[in-house]
Parts: C-alpha cells; structure tokens; sequence
C-alpha cells in the first residue's frame, strides 16, 4: 500500500450534472504526471512551466489536489521522440526536466485528479500561485473548494496575510476572489510572461480576524448547501512538519 500524507481524507460528493467523489489531500509524487497535464492545459501559454516537482521538495510551497484516490489513473505511455535540434534539444532538457524520463521510477498508476491549488509562505504571507482544475470538470464548485481549502492551509501553516495575483482580462476569477474577501491592492505592469498582461494583485488582510472568519464560514457553508458537499476542516496535525 503506497503512503500518502493527508490532510482530510474526507470525501465529498456531488449530485449534480455527474456524481462525483472525491477527498482534498496533499500533493505527492506520483501525482505530478496528472499535475503536469492539468497545468498545461490551463495554462498553455505560460512558459517555462512551473516544475512540481522541485516544489514538492521546497519547504515553503504547499500543494494540495482534488482527486478520487479509489480511481486507479493509468499514465499513458509517451509517444518517442524524435531527434531534435540541438538548441531545441537543450532547451526540451532544461524546461522539462520536471516530467518523469524513462529511467525514473515511477508508479504506474494514480488516483484521478480533478484540479490542483498551491501557495507558498514567508513571513506569514502566504501567496497563492494557480487554482487549475481539468476543463472537463470545471463549473463543479471545484475550483472554489481548492480555494477555501487554500485560505484554510494558509492559515493552519499561520498566516496573517493571503495574497495573489490574476490576469487583468480574468474578470470571473477577480469576483470570485472577491466573494471571499480579497480585495485589489495594486497592478504588477507586464507581469504575466506569455503576453506581457498585467497582474491585479489582491490580498486579504488579517485573515484570522473574526469578522474574515466569519465570512469565510459563511461562505463555505454556503458552498456546502450549494453542491452538497459535506463541512470539513484542515487539521494541522496531517500537515508536514
């Protein structure tokens, strides 16, 4: 039996549109072929792609994932590769030395991950780096449950602060932040690399303040009643040490 660390193993279950089952864990390895996919086809643009794989081993990055562990994931086999320019060549090897080569040992099967959510935290600060959920699940509540499950990460590893930042021209996910008490603070010019769009930087102060406790519960029951998900709560005693 393979180890995992979780944070809940509750699962949640939705009744609408499909019927899905799924638990809200931490990142491991096995999971970052999944991952890798998830990014890209989110985003396809951003490059180089973030590598997963380092973050696990970084101690100030937290990941968790949305998937159903009862479903066993076969990683389909990569097609060969040509032989490629050598500048090519070196760059393939530099961006993509994250993704498992053939001489890695890898398992061969993985629960079925819906989406993913990350942030790191320094100084108390914690900052969210992507929400990504597979295109074909999305507008499931998915993408908001990472996102409560985030603020709540953050504050189990004692944050004061939570922050981000998102596209411009991402007007949704701007009110969806909003919804849950962030506010804009400020524009990163240029910041997003693929297109030099800028960046509304949004942060929620005082995140452990009653009156943002509150809301946060409030909204999170709502969410509940909403998808018909069960009321959970991160505990720091899963969390790594």
């Amino acid at each position: 039996m393979r180890a995992k660390l979780c944070y809940n193993t509750t699962k949640f279950r939705f009744y609408r549109n499909e019927n899905l089952a799924f638990n809200i864990r931490l990142m491991c390895q096995e999971d970052l072929p999944q991952v890798n996919d998830i990014d890209h086809e989110a985003f396809p643009t951003l490059w180089p792609p973030p590598n997963y794989q380092r973050e696990l081993k970084n101690g100030l990055a937290h990941y968790i994932v949305a998937c159903d562990d009862d479903i066993e994931y076969e990683l389909p086999k990569a097609a060969p590769q040509k032989d490629l320019p050598g500048l090519t060549a070196r760059l393939r090897r530099l961006f993509n030395h994250h993704r498992p080569s053939d001489n890695e040992p890898t398992s061969p099967a993985s629960g079925y991950i819906f989406g993913f959510a990350g942030l790191w935290l320094m100084a108390g600060e914690a900052h969210l780096t992507n929400i990504a959920v597979r295109e074909s699940y999305r507008r499931h509540g998915i993408g908001e449950l990472l996102l409560i499950s985030m603020i709540e990460l953050a504050l189990e590893l004692g944050a004061h602060l939570v922050t981000l930042e998102v596209r411009a021209s991402n007007t949704t996910a701007q009110s969806l932040y909003a919804k849950y008490g962030f506010v804009e603070v400020g524009l990163r010019r240029g910041y997003y690399t693929d297109n030099r769009e800028d960046g509304v930087l949004m942060t929620i102060e005082n995140v452990t303040s009653a009156p943002v406790q509150t809301d946060l519960q409030q909204l999170k029951q709502a969410h509940a009643r909403r998808w018909r998900v069960p009321i959970h709560r991160i505990t720091r005693q899963n969390l790594p040490r």
